[in-house]
């Protein structure tokens, strides 16, 4: 019998220290110096968001047309400028001119190879049919050697030893800012400026360099 009873005490001690206790049943009340968990969660008051948006919206308006259109432009100028570059290559490794026509009307570009007196398209799929602007641009001036247009259709040549046709192009967009691509006809560089540039004019050859010229009779 001492067994048994010795069993029903330990199973009676078990279930005495397993059923919690009313201390630990009962909630504790939080502490005034515990911050409240639903307060920190709340976030931002709808006042504040709106503020926010408020901010970011006038901010967007003042910044954002702005870097559109100067990108916009100088995006364009830069693509137009690899087209030069791939044309002047083109005349380099194919050895024969390459003729770039520019309609100032409808603000499209494309390009022939010369081969004797026919001209023919380029190899390239890409130049089958012409290249257009963006609606936003236009080309309000160009300057092929001495000859200035502001309408119709001009040309200028990229011969096989690199040489260009001297030319300045004035890129505009709707808001009149300017870009303006000026290409030296004998080391193929292109600059860039934001402002009108003044063609070079020839300069006078004085009379004695004139007598020097002059042919010689045999």
């Amino acid at each position: 019998m001492r067994p048994t009873s010795y069993v029903m005490q330990m199973r009676l001690s078990t279930q005495h220290s397993a059923s919690p206790s009313a201390s630990s049943l009962t909630p504790h009340a939080p502490s005034p110096l515990t911050p409240d968990p639903s307060l920190s969660s709340r976030g931002f008051t709808l006042i504040e968001m709106l503020i926010v948006l408020f901010l970011l919206a006038g901010v967007l308006a003042i910044v954002v047309p702005r870097v559109v259109i100067g990108e916009d432009l100088s995006s364009t100028g830069r693509k137009f400028i690899g087209t030069l570059r791939t044309l002047q290559g083109l005349a380099s490794t194919g050895q024969k001119p390459v003729k770039l026509y520019l309609d100032l009307d409808q603000g499209t570009y494309w390009a022939r190879v010369v081969d004797g007196k026919e001209e023919k398209l380029p190899l390239d799929a890409a130049w089958a049919t012409p290249r257009s602007l963006p609606e936003t641009i236009r080309f309000s001036e160009i300057s092929v050697r001495q000859d200035k247009r502001t309408y119709g259709r001009v040309d200028l040549s990229f011969f096989p030893n690199g040489r260009i046709d001297p030319v300045t192009v004035y890129l505009t967009d709707r808001s009149n800012n300017l870009l303006v691509l000026t290409i030296d006809s004998f080391t193929g560089s292109i600059r860039t400026s934001e402002e009108r540039i003044d063609p070079l004019r020839n300069k006078p050859i004085p009379d004695r360099v004139r007598m020097l010229l002059r042919p010689t009779g045999t």
